[in-house]
């Protein structure tokens, strides 16, 4: 008998560890709810909702394929592998398959398990599954990781030029496994984990799951956006991003399949038809390449600046400046708009993103790592490796090329990709009256102008110049 473990890869399509476990012999599939390591790891409770909704759709596709689901809740991974090794000796399991996860605290969890089933003649299987190119086959010339994404790029652009990774084979359905009482578990709801949390329905639709689901969402913008991507993606009015991260982040879709698609009408392979899929595609390689940083360079998972240096800078600590920020209340509207956007529907633009992070770690000089958690908290497509690499690439301290003094100015962005303002009024009420020459810095022209919206907490030009003060003096 044979087990798969499923992680953040809830479908049964394209799935590595799956594949390989059914050509195996039978298979239980196994999916483990750890509500205290969600804690620890600030997931937020729209993106456990989201996972656990998705859950159920994998136990009725699994049921269709004659594979029992077994659910168990235990609340912290060291308490795992003891678990782990008792349900494989009651149902005989020979082996326990699944995809890799890059974390720290995930690789230590499953060296444990495997040391433990292997001491007991368990093998423990692991798989590639969540990234294009197995982390660690990416290196220079020199043999060691790549640290600038450019360099990266272009070697993945080689590898992709060749071929396009292959998607796995559906499997068959098995016969039928006689019914044991573990298999007839419930999957736990959000309220029996978070009991004073509710996500609306309304929220719930707009964030359906199901493979087929995501399948639609990749096609409409595929055939709908990707050839305007290049020119509408930084406008966040717009809906020209494919807001595809939540369905790879918890794998409802693979890696592989956005590929495919991507390049569908060229035969699988990569020849480009407009400049979006290539803008699309570089996309999908910064995710691959934070990825592949939060292997080579684990300090990343501990907290720690990817540029070892930046430990020396001196942060803020200025809790009232960092609560007007997390609530939207910051005077600076682009800023204020991102915000609230991710309050009510877990999800922000990714430009506004940048904007919003630059402000707090540069403007406000206050710790990448208070915004790294924050959006974690609160996204529903929070991915460690993605979510601490924009924030460190935003902050000076990651993997980021250009120098520390490239700031945004959130204002020069607003006029930008916001010209009339139409994002801000979404978001920000209040203003809405508001011309599209008035409504990016309301204050600037009239100091007096009576708002129900508070005036900006930092003077943008100077708070710019103390921030280049703080980084130049950096050994």
């Amino acid at each position: 008998m044979q087990l798969i473990w499923f992680r953040q890869d809830l479908r049964i399509h394209d799935h590595a560890a799956l594949w390989h476990a059914s050509q195996a012999g039978s298979c239980i599939a196994l999916v483990v709810l750890s509500p205290k390591q969600w804690q620890l790891h600030d997931d937020a409770v729209i993106k456990i909702d989201f996972y656990l909704r998705q859950l159920q759709e994998l136990k009725t596709k699994l049921n269709s394929k004659n594979i029992p689901l077994i659910v168990l809740n235990i609340d912290l991974w060291s308490d795992l592998p003891q678990h782990i090794l008792k349900l494989c000796q009651q149902h005989q399991i020979q082996s326990l398959h699944a995809n890799i996860e890059l974390g720290v605290n995930e690789l230590k969890r499953d060296a444990e398990i495997q040391h433990l089933l292997e001491k007991n003649k368990i093998d423990f299987e692991l798989y590639h599954d969540r990234t294009i190119f197995p982390v660690g086959s990416i290196r220079n010339k020199s043999d060691q990781p790549y640290q600038v994404f450019g360099a990266f790029k272009k070697q993945c652009y080689e590898k992709l030029s060749i071929s396009l990774p292959a998607c796995y084979p559906p499997i068959e359905a098995q016969n039928p496994i006689s019914q044991h009482e573990d298999f007839e578990q419930p999957i736990s709801s959000l309220s029996e984990f978070y009991p004073n949390r509710h996500i609306s329905h309304d929220l719930q639709q707009i964030w359906h799951v199901s493979e087929a689901s995501a399948w639609q969402l990749l096609d409409d913008f595929i055939h709908d956006h990707v050839q305007y991507y290049q020119q509408e993606r930084d406008f966040p009015a717009l809906n020209s991003t494919s807001k595809l991260a939540a369905y790879l982040n918890i794998g409802i879709l693979s890696i592989r399949q956005c590929l495919h698609a991507l390049f569908r009408h060229s035969h699988g392979y990569m020849e480009f038809e407009n400049d979006g899929q290539q803008i699309w595609l570089d996309e999908l390689l910064w995710r691959e390449f934070y990825q592949h940083i939060l292997f080579d360079h684990p300090r990343v998972s501990k907290h720690l600046p990817f540029k070892l240096n930046t430990q020396k800078l001196i942060w803020r600590d200025a809790t009232h400046d960092l609560v007007a920020w997390q609530n939207g209340q910051t005077g600076i509207p682009i800023v204020d708009a991102g915000m609230r956007q991710l309050l009510a529907t877990g999800w922000m633009h990714n430009r506004v993103r940048m904007i919003c992070a630059m402000f707090l770690t540069k403007n406000l000089l206050i710790d990448w790592r208070l915004g790294e958690a924050w959006f974690m908290q609160h996204l529903i497509d929070g991915d460690l490796a993605a979510n601490n690499g924009g924030w460190q690439w935003c902050a000076s301290t990651g993997t980021d090329s250009a120098p520390y003094f490239r700031i945004f100015n959130p204002v020069s962005q607003s006029q930008k990709f916001d010209a009339n303002g139409d994002y801000i009024r979404q978001w920000v009420p209040e203003l809405s009256h508001l011309d599209a020459k008035h409504i990016h810095e309301p204050y600037a022209k009239n100091p007096q102008l009576e708002l129900n919206y508070p005036k900006p907490i930092v003077d943008l030009k100077s708070s710019r110049i103390r921030a280049i003060d703080a980084f130049k003096y950096l050994a």
